[in-house]
């Protein structure tokens, strides 16, 4: 195991050194003024032309094809993006990192909300259809049909394979049982066990299922969850001042800001944007496959939901969890992971309202992650080996699930970082060779509803 982990550890360093984060900032800037600065001009318009149109119920264009609307398309990317990482990961990203994480992790997300438009845009655009009537999309159509690298194709779907069994059959079930474990003794197999049953249960339904499941689970989760921390900000807005400054200090002092303890700018930069990414997953390329089953009749359509879930994933949630938790004071206590969270909304609320809201959120986050992430396996299996090896990923994916309960939380989450840190280079690559078709799908898109470019 020793040898394990100090593999891990070396390729951990190599693909979230300096030149992998510039290339991360970098792609997002770039799409950024490419698409002139829209995450900011034309926000408006993207929360407009996505939660609010959600509860208009509008039926699908005759030119729409899919498998689920754009509202259960994109819950299901949400239910992927709002889970582990909001509450462990940023948990674990101050413990690391400091207070200043947050703001790499913010800086990171403002400019990661173009990349996700781009990345869903080229998924639409790419995707294909079975005979069935089912969807596939995701980077490795775009790497291999848009770019003419099928070789990129084929890597990028051998990563996200072990990318979903770490981030999530791995991670989240380890996330869930050691919460239930350290607050009520519940023995992690327990949890394990009674957690691949019901999410064996959800995911042999298919796609359609799945979207069904995280269409209403996803909106109650983060809603609770939301609720619950602007409580925590309103009832504690004196000491919200105080708290950012600490998270602007340590992002460019954390020694100075942290007494010492975090002495690396690097390692809280590398905390922000790596727990960040986790997070909302923006230039991963998973957006893609999680929206390509969307109904609607052009690719920017679907993309505008891009935006949106990288701001309300970080900026809002993770903001959110990172302020509860410095007010709190309980950062330096030596806990961590989900249990630090769920006691500084303990800590942060009155009465015992904070504390069983964290935990239900712990519970829901993950569970959704466990039944949306699935799809990102067997969509990557499926390029690979065809329509029958889902069935080898449904019983993996099962075994995965009582296995992470079973795991040590600190590996688990280097585990993770490697895997994302993979995945990135040869998405960002394809991205960025082709944000000429991005840019042309947003001005068009933008033109239909009135706007210039």
């Amino acid at each position: 195991m020793d040898f394990i982990v100090k593999v891990n550890d070396f390729v951990n360093g190599i693909v979230w050194g300096v030149p992998i984060l510039v290339l991360i900032l970098a792609t997002g800037l770039f799409f950024t003024i490419r698409l002139g600065f829209f995450q900011f001009t034309h926000f408006g318009f993207l929360f407009k032309d996505t939660i609010v149109k959600a509860f208009k119920k509008k039926e699908p264009g005759d030119r729409a094809k899919g498998e689920l609307s754009s509202f259960q398309a994109a819950m299901t990317s949400v239910s992927a993006i709002v889970g582990s990482g909001n509450i462990a990961g940023v948990a674990t990203a101050i413990v690391v990192g400091g207070p200043g994480a947050l703001f790499w992790m913010i800086i990171a997300a403002i400019f990661g909300m173009a990349s996700k438009f781009a990345e869903i845009t080229l998924g639409i655009k790419y995707r294909k259809f079975n005979e069935d009537g089912s969807v596939r999309g995701g980077a490795m159509y775009y790497l291999a049909d848009g770019l003419k690298q099928k070789w990129l194709g084929i890597l990028f779907s051998i990563l996200v394979i072990p990318f979903a069994f770490v981030i999530s059959g791995i991670v989240d079930t380890n996330t869930i049982a050691t919460t239930l474990f350290d607050e009520f003794k519940v023995p992690t197999i327990v949890t394990g066990i009674v957690l691949a049953v019901i999410t064996g249960v959800i995911v042999l339904g298919g796609a359609k299922r799945v979207g069904y499941v995280c269409a209403v689970v996803a909106p109650f989760m983060g809603g609770a969850y939301l609720i619950a921390g602007l409580f925590i900000i309103i009832l504690h807005i004196g000491q919200v001042p105080a708290a950012l400054g600490t998270i602007i200090k340590a992002a460019f002092n954390p020694a100075a800001a942290t007494g010492g303890v975090i002495g690396s700018i690097l390692v809280t930069m590398k905390m922000g944007v790596a727990r960040g990414m986790y997070s909302n997953e923006a230039g991963l390329g998973t957006a893609a496959m999680v929206h390509s089953p969307a109904q609607v009749s052009e690719p920017s359509e679907q993309g505008v939901w891009g935006p949106m879930e990288v701001f309300l994933d970080t900026i809002v949630v993770c903001t959110i969890t990172a302020l509860a938790i410095v007010m709190s004071g309980l950062w330096t206590s030596g806990l961590e992971g989900a249990t630090l969270t769920v006691n500084a909304f303990r800590a942060m609320l009155p009465g015992d309202i904070g504390y069983w809201i964290a935990i239900g959120s712990v519970i829901l986050f993950g569970f959704s992650c466990l039944i949306s992430y699935f799809d990102y396996a067997t969509q990557a299996a499926e390029y690979l080996f065809g329509e029958k090896s889902k069935l080898v990923i449904k019983i993996l994916w099962v075994v995965a699930i009582v296995v992470g309960s079973q795991t040590t939380l600190g590996f688990v989450w280097d585990l993770a970082d490697t895997f994302n840190g993979l995945m990135i280079i040869p998405n960002l690559i394809g991205l960025l060779l082709l944000s000429n078709e991005v840019v042309k799908e947003k001005k068009q898109y933008f033109q239909e509803n009135g706007f210039k470019s």
